[in-house]
């Protein structure tokens, strides 16, 4: 199963990036039977999905793809309906994909869930896994070993339930070929614009026009109510950032719990598996246990040929390549047979025989690495960032009450919090409740806190909310706008200037429309076309997407043949005046990744096509 995923990694990372949203760090169970509070807006069988849920899993997205893109992330490409309605569509998987893997009763054994997260690069040192490397990666994270393992098998279980679908496509040569002509074939065109613009002198509206739709689409002009506010942040971080850890606090922490920093024994082996299944019978197991001992006997008469050797007559492909070479690893990274062999051979000594579930292995160790206690000074600034998160946690729990009863008891001002927790207060801009706004006004129960009769009237601190784990927040009201409507002399100008737009639009169409009906006459002779430009379907921005979409969508039996599309700007006429079959062949670096398009394209599908069975499966409700 693990060389299959292994080999098929390309696949299976297609497949969960599909998932869009991550698995939690909690087994499957717990997350089926998970209740997050809050209002419902989906459920999933009998599983429900909360708004609450839904919050935390944007804030997630956006945290994640703003550390991956830095100074280019736009967190406003969240609050849109498209994007809420695609992470609610990733949550409702991962539902599904749960309840299946939970029905399926897939397991994930101990030796391949070590395996697994040994080969993760965050956890190794020197291309090897390191165990303090593991803990403190994950202790940097806030995160505890158990439920990190937890969703490494569940993730593990995932794949197994999976990659079955993701790899069953099947692709002939003959529709690759076909996909590959349709999507490299090229149009040569040349084209005449019509710009909107240039009709703007043609319209004349009656004086009472823009008045008429002011008040026929008087919904348009209503402003609603706004308040600008001050608010205050108590973050656990920040207040860790404020903590100063003096060395013997640190030092007493390693003294402490020397056993987390220490390193324990590591070793360097290479092996030859002459490989064997579980139920191989009696004669097969013999003859493998024979080639195992003439490559054993071989080794003992000459040790340098193990590299030759290995790659002579591994099965384990992977190591074979690097002449039986596995790397570093310690205790409990390998079957029991395997490292019960290696921890009790010598360094560079004689070469051992051992078997276990996958074969036979000729194992010889190449490297020891005695088990050491890291220094302090190693650590030292590790455990300082540990003391500072766990003291910024603490005091952040005890400070929870007594912020929310100080901005309730003495709701005139947020002075008073600010003084006491040194902490300073931001002011906003004009918010309005009906816009996506940014954070911390995201959060629905602060925003309806802010926008409150009482808050607004009083000019009243908010409750204390928290609107992330460890990020409670409190406002008040500065000024307040209420909800009117615009007057008509203030909007006059930009209603006569859409009316004008709107109906230079409609000129420009109809003119377009008409000399698209006498290009089948003339051939165009009698328009001043432009230079010709060859477009393929990938011709982004050399015409608009909805022209080129137009364009191969022609007929072109016969040539020229004429196109006609209102664009944004303008009403513009494409004439094809030839069509360049595509060499679809798959030869080419352009071929080839068109056809890794193509093969995602087709995975899709079919993830598409299981969801829709899963779907079936566990019925999915969703609330307007």
């Amino acid at each position: 199963m693990f060389d299959s995923v292994r080999n098929n990694k390309k696949i299976v990372q297609l497949f969960l990036v599909l998932i869009t949203i991550p698995f939690a760090l909690w087994g499957v169970e717990s997350y089926i039977s998970q209740s997050s509070g809050g209002e419902e807006i989906a459920t999933v069988g009998k599983v429900k999905i909360t708004q609450q849920e839904l919050n935390a899993a944007l804030n997630e997205q956006k945290e994640r793809l703003s550390a991956q893109m830095g100074a280019s992330f736009d967190a406003s490409a969240f609050d849109t309906t498209q994007a809420r309605q695609q992470v609610l569509d990733g949550l409702v998987t991962k539902k599904l994909l749960a309840l299946e893997v939970n029905q399926s009763k897939l397991s994930v054994s101990k030796n391949e869930l070590v395996n697994t997260i040994a080969s993760i690069p965050a956890f190794q040192e020197n291309g090897q896994f390191s165990a303090s490397q593991y803990e403190a990666a994950l202790s940097s994270q806030g995160i505890r070993p158990e439920f990190f393992e937890a969703r490494v098998r569940q993730d593990l279980m995932v794949q197994q339930l999976t990659l079955p679908v993701s790899s069953a496509r099947l692709l002939s040569a003959a529709s690759a070929a076909h996909w590959l002509s349709v999507k490299l074939e090229q149009r040569v065109i040349d084209e005449v614009q019509l710009p909107y613009v240039n009709y703007y002198s043609q319209v004349n509206l009656s004086p009472d026009a823009a008045h008429k739709y002011y008040v026929e689409n008087g919904k348009l002009f209503e402003l609603p109510e706004q308040v600008r506010a001050e608010f205050v942040v108590l973050n656990a971080d920040a207040l860790a950032a404020k903590i100063d850890i003096d060395e013997p606090a640190i030092k007493a922490r390693y003294e402490a719990d020397s056993s987390r920093y220490t390193e324990p024994e590591s070793r360097r082996a290479s092996h030859i598996l002459i490989a064997l299944t579980k139920d191989a019978e009696d004669p097969t197991v013999k003859l493998a246990q024979q080639k195992a001992q003439s490559i054993l006997n071989q080794l003992n008469q000459n040790k340098s040929s193990f590299d030759v050797l290995a790659k002579q007559n591994s099965q384990d492909l992977q190591s074979a390549e690097k002449g039986g070479d596995l790397g570093w690893f310690g205790r409990g990274l390998m079957t029991k047979a395997f490292e019960d062999a290696v921890f009790s051979a010598k360094e560079n000594g004689p070469p051992v025989l051992a078997r276990t579930e996958f074969g036979f292995h000729v194992i010889r160790v190449t490297g020891v690495k005695p088990q050491r206690v890291k220094l302090f000074d190693e650590v030292k600034e590790a455990i300082a960032a540990e003391l500072k998160r766990d003291l910024g946690a603490k005091q952040y729990a005890e400070a929870v009450e007594s912020f929310g009863n100080m901005v309730y008891e003495q709701s005139d001002s947020l002075s008073p919090v600010m003084a006491k927790w040194k902490i300073n207060s931001e002011k906003t801009g004009w918010l309005k409740k009906t816009d996506k706004l940014a954070f911390p006004f995201d959060n629905k129960k602060l925003l309806n806190a802010l926008f409150n009769a009482d808050t607004i009237k009083k000019k009243h601190n908010t409750e204390a909310v928290e609107v992330l784990p460890g990020v409670l927040v409190a406002a008040r009201v500065l000024e307040y706008k209420q909800a009117s409507r615009q007057d008509f002399s203030s909007v006059k100008a930009t209603i006569e200037n859409q009316l004008i737009q709107s109906a230079a639009e409609k000129l420009a169409v109809k003119d377009g429309e008409e000399k698209l009906l006498l290009l089948t006459k003339d051939g165009g002779a009698s328009l001043s076309w432009s230079m010709p430009k060859t477009l393929s379907r990938t011709s982004v921005g050399v015409v608009p997407p909805n022209a080129l979409n137009a364009i191969f969508k022609a007929k072109v039996n016969k040539l020229p043949s004429f196109v006609g599309v209102a664009n944004q700007a303008d009403y513009s006429l494409y004439r094809i005046t030839a069509v360049k079959a595509a060499n679809s062949g798959t030869d080419s670096p352009e071929n080839r990744l068109m056809l890794s398009s193509y093969e995602q394209a087709v995975t899709e599908e079919e993830v598409s096509a299981w969801v829709a069975t899963l779907k079936e499966k566990f019925p999915v409700k969703t609330k307007n």
